[in-house]
């Protein structure tokens, strides 16, 4: 009776318990990225952040302690309590600054005497919500593409929603090229700064709109307070 072939390609569903197609992504990069976030928001007016003060990074902290220790070393466990508790993280930190950017923009647009005289205040807060808002958007597609880093760990290449120019022009980079964490903070910071995908596509529906929304929060904050800052020190 004829036997399987063993030198084929391996499943592209692996079981749970199998070793995961590739090396997972390292926590740090993400756990820095968090961290900054929680020490971003801190620096925060009082009226912008919440109270008291260390709440925030206490909660964010113990939450990336649970993180490591369920999936200490490389990210490669694929458990739903663990998708879970990423979730909270970056919903705590897009929460929070969405919070922060919504206060701003309303004191702007009412014409609080909070900047009246203080342009350079008025950019500091504006660049530190504008910054977080870079790395909870960049965690949000880091988190969604490809079904998180632990699955593209096991299937890395199976349902991209987002085409980097490294999968396009594959001659410039190696033939296993799967995006990390860095990928994901770049495209963040494009699409805050420009605006548009510059030079990713998003081919998912979710992931568009989830461009959008980052676009939309980048270009009302930085418009308002560039053109307040303005104002001000005309």
């Amino acid at each position: 009776m004829p036997t399987p072939d063993s030198s084929g390609p391996p499943p592209e569903h692996p079981s749970p318990g199998t070793a995961p197609a590739r090396a997972g992504e390292r926590w740090w990069p993400v756990v820095s990225a968090v961290l900054i976030a929680a020490l971003l928001h801190v620096l925060l007016p009082e009226t912008y952040r919440e109270s008291p003060p260390w709440v925030l990074p206490a909660v964010l902290l113990v939450l990336l302690v649970v993180l490591v220790v369920g999936d200490p070393g490389r990210i490669d466990r694929r458990r739903r309590w663990l998708r879970v508790v990423t979730d909270l993280v970056i919903a705590f930190v897009t929460l929070a600054n969405l919070f922060a950017a919504g206060r701003l923009v309303a004191d702007i647009l009412t014409g609080n005497k909070i900047y009246a005289n203080n342009a350079t205040g008025l950019l500091a807060t504006g660049g530190v919500v504008w910054a977080t808002n870079v790395i909870a958007f960049a965690l949000w597609y880091w988190d969604l593409d490809r079904g998180g880093a632990a699955a593209r760990a096991y299937r890395p290449f199976a349902d991209p929603a987002f085409v980097f120019p490294e999968m396009q022009h594959s001659h410039h980079a190696p033939p296993d090229w799967v995006p990390i964490f860095a990928d994901y903070l770049s495209l963040s910071f494009w699409t805050a700064t420009a605006f548009s995908p510059t030079d990713v596509s998003a081919i998912r529906r979710w992931a568009k709109t989830l461009m959008m929304a980052q676009a939309a929060v980048s270009l009302m904050v930085g418009a308002l307070v560039i053109a307040r800052a303005i104002n001000i020190l005309q």
